[in-house]
């Protein structure tokens, strides 16, 4: 009797089941790896290029957009347009106008009074500055405020009233020449300097009820001129105070 022959095995050999296995695990890693990764749009069409030539798959359309953005965790974004903030841009020519209108007023009042000589109202970008020279506030060498000066400091802090916001800062500054001075009250010019300067915020906070938590008061002594110290104009231009109010701190319209 003849001998049956063995019949063969169905299907694939058992090691294919191990290298399947292995193939998928590394395209899943692979595919991780792509997710968590920035796409360039070139290099991944390379890459699907490779895949069609190679196994004649994946083919149609693109696979990226050109015009979405990819987010580090592979998601996409489609681009939005920016939106322009319509009332910050009103804000802020508000606040361009009333910083103007404001320079106007003090520089209409200094105009009148014929104070041209002592007060000076100067736009700085973004600042209105108050600039008095010392003659007009102080003695030489002293840090009173003389009582002629008083009807002038009321006056423009009047003015600043009716144009500061709710939340204001005001910045009063304090300058001298750089001829020294040592006297039983002032041992330099910085304590000259940051004196006047105290002397001035008190009159605002005490008589006109400003409110401190919204002042800040400096003095810089000689080391922030504006002109030489090597003549007696520029020196007198040198010693100075200062008020200064940042735009930001501006209403538009007087109250």
């Amino acid at each position: 009797m003849k001998k049956k022959e063995d019949e063969p095995k169905k299907g694939a050999p058992a090691y294919m089941n191990t290298y399947g296995d292995m193939m998928t695990l590394l395209l899943t890693f692979f595919v991780l790896l792509f997710s968590m990764s920035t796409v360039d749009v070139a290099k991944f069409k390379a890459l699907v290029a490779s895949f069609e030539g190679a196994a004649g798959i994946l083919t149609g359309g693109e696979t990226v957009q050109e015009n979405t953005n990819m987010l580090g965790n592979g998601i996409n974004q489609y681009p939005t347009k920016k939106k322009t903030n319509n009332s910050e841009t009103d804000n802020n020519a508000k606040k361009d106008e009333g910083i103007q209108k404001l320079k106007e007023s003090l520089q209409t009042y200094v105009d009148e009074k014929n104070l041209t000589n002592k007060v000076e109202i100067q736009q700085d970008g973004d600042e209105v500055i108050i600039r008095f020279d010392d003659i007009l506030l102080f003695d030489s060498g002293k840090a009173d405020i003389k009582p002629g000066a008083i009807p002038v400091l009321n006056t423009l802090g009047v003015k600043l009233q009716n144009y500061l916001s709710s939340g204001y800062r005001l910045r009063f500054e304090g300058h001298t020449d750089n001829r020294p001075i040592k006297t039983a009250q002032f041992k330099s010019n910085w304590y000259l300097s940051a004196a006047r300067a105290i002397a001035v915020t008190e009159f605002f906070v005490n008589e006109m009820e400003f409110n401190p938590a919204h002042i800040s008061t400096e003095g810089f002594g000689e080391h922030n001129p504006i002109a030489t110290n090597n003549t007696p104009e520029g020196r007198a231009m040198n010693r100075r105070v200062e008020i200064k109010i940042s735009k930001d701190n501006i209403e538009n319209l007087e109250k």
